[in-house]
This record gives structure tokens, sequence and C-alpha cells, in this order.
């Protein structure tokens, strides 16, 4: 897997490198370069709400507030650094988030957490996939891409209600086993991973209100996706309506879910930016310049849920309730 993944990274790099040349870089980085100090807007402003969104989604997705917000927080921006920065399809920094929260709660809250907010911030995708196949319809009928917007949004449907069923199928205990047969037997300890599987089948029986609270603030967030790419398409000149901005932004994230084997779906979602562009009749080098931003950001949010991870390893940011501890994985 591993091994498949970096030939996955370099075709990426490739196909993004070949995006750039085929595009007119002259232009593409001209109008990166027209953004100035706006540049320092983008990266810092909009991310910076929408984590605090998604950080509401998370902390929702426990049975009770047991993690202090600003823990929560800083714990996400780690584990999201780690989604994408390792060879591990979207999921090692959901390990690495369970992990940095062993001294605040036991496995049995802290992993269902993970799941479950895992659960509906896919769910929340799904409802802003439709939204943006709703508004692509009133202006791109009959188009390629408006059929494969529909696609994706079968394919996230199918998908999660596999991850469901899974989960109410105890879906913990069963990877145990799994791990247990290679030898790795951490996860089954002292039933732990049965208190797990136990701990999502009450949370979705019993917690109805706060399952709802976490899909609307995971859906806030991916809501404000839309507010971001139509401040950066300002900024680098390209007017469009706010609807037109949500359906790239609908059909990015969609993109991003088909192709989680890609690491940070490199090349595959520029590409997929200037395939959207050109049906809009946008110009195809503002494609691969909005692209090239938004993977800018990232990068600058990459590198700061790194360093919170550094220092959150030397010691918490925020110190314990005096008593507090959970089992620790290691």
């Amino acid at each position: 897997m591993r091994l498949l993944r970096l030939l996955l990274l370099l075709l990426g790099v490739g196909v993004l490198v070949a995006l750039i040349l085929e595009h007119d870089p002259a232009a593409v980085f001209a109008s990166i370069g027209r953004l100035s100090w706006r540049l320092g807007v983008i990266l810092c402003v909009p991310m910076s709400v929408v984590m605090l969104f998604d950080t509401l989604g998370w902390r929702y997705a426990f049975r009770r507030d047991r993690v202090p917000f600003t823990v929560l927080l800083t714990t996400r921006l780690a584990g999201e650094a780690f989604n994408i920065v390792t060879p591990t399809a979207a999921l090692g920094g959901e390990v690495v988030k369970a992990w940095l929260l062993r001294d605040r709660a036991p496995l049995d809250e802290s992993v269902p957490s993970v799941i479950i907010a895992k659960t509906t911030i896919t769910i929340a995708q799904g409802l802003f996939l439709l939204l943006g196949v709703a508004l692509a319809a009133l202006t791109l009928a009959g188009s390629s891409i408006l059929a494969a917007m529909e696609w994706l949004v079968g394919l996230e449907v199918l998908a999660l209600a596999v991850f469901i069923l899974m989960q109410t199928r105890g879906l913990v205990g069963w990877s145990a086993r799994i791990l247990a047969r290679l030898g790795i037997r951490r996860l089954g300890a002292g039933g732990t991973a049965m208190r797990v599987d136990e701990a999502l089948a009450e949370f979705y029986r019993r917690e109805p209100r706060r399952l709802a609270l976490s899909i609307a603030f995971h859906l806030v967030a991916w809501l404000l996706g839309s507010l971001e790419a139509w401040l950066i398409l300002w900024f680098l000149g390209v007017e469009v309506s706010l609807a037109t901005a949500t359906v790239i932004e609908a059909f990015g994230t969609g993109i991003r879910f088909a192709t989680f084997l890609v690491p940070a779906s490199l090349g595959v979602q520029e590409g997929g930016y200037v395939v959207t562009f050109l049906a809009l009749g946008l110009g195809a080098a503002d494609g691969v310049a909005f692209g090239l931003v938004r993977r800018m950001r990232e990068l600058f949010w990459v590198a700061i849920g790194l360093l919170l991870f550094a220092l959150v390893r030397r010691g918490p940011l925020v110190a314990a309730p005096s008593g507090q501890s959970g089992n620790g994985i290691v």
C-alpha cells in the first residue's frame, strides 16, 4: 500500500506540473503574484473559522463535553495534518487524534468520537455535494460535469451506508480481531474494542440531538468553504457568484473524496478544478491558479498542525484537570 501511495503521489506531482505547463504558467503565477497581502488573508482567515466549526462538530460526537474545546482544536489540527501528509488514506490522522487525547479521555470515549465525527463530517459533505448538484443543474443541465457530480453523490452515499452498517455490526471489534491475527493486540486488550462498539451503538441510539448538532456544525464548515472559494476567486480577479463558487467547491470536495488514495489528491484535484472552470465558462489558467492558492493554504495549515503535534508530544498545551486521565495508546 505504501508503494502504491508513493507511486500515486509521484503521478499526482507529474499531473500538477503538466497542468501548470499546459495552461500558460506565466499567467498562472502572475495571477497569484497579484494577490500580494491578500494571500495572508486567504491563508489565515477562512480556514480559522472552518476549523472552529469542524471542532464543534467533533465536540458533539462525544456523549458529554469531557475534553476542553482548545484541546480538541489543537488535536484536530494535528490529526488533519497527518491525514494529508501520511500514506494512510486519510485514516492515520484519526489514530493520531485518539492518541493525543490519551490523557483526556479513555479509549472507549475518544475512539468512538473520532469514528462518529468521521461519519457526521461525511454526511455533511454529502449534503453539501447535493447542494452543489442542485445549483449546477440550474446552469449545467446535460453537462458531463453535472453527471460526474451525480455519480460522486451516489458513490459517497454508498460508502457512507457501508461505513454506518459496519459500525452497527461491530466495526472496531472486527478490526481488532483482524489486527490480533497480525500479532497486534493493543486495541482488543481488556475488552476495549467491545466497549468502543457498545459506545458507538449507544451514541446513535441515545444521542440524536448531539448527532444532529455534529452534522450541522460540519455542514456549516463545508458551506464556509464556498465563501473561501468565492474570496479566492475575487482576489484573483475572477468575478463569479456565490452559487458558482459553491459548485466549484462542491465538485472539488467530491473529487477529493473519490481520490482519497492519492496523497492530498495532489494533481487530481487541480485537474478537477480546470475541468470545472472550463465547464462554467471560466479560464483554465484561473482554475490552475485557484488550485495552487488552495494548495498553499493547505500546506500552511499542515505546518501549523505538525508544529502543534510536536508541542503536544512534549506536554499538553492545556493542563488536564487534577486526577483526570485516560487509557493510553502506545
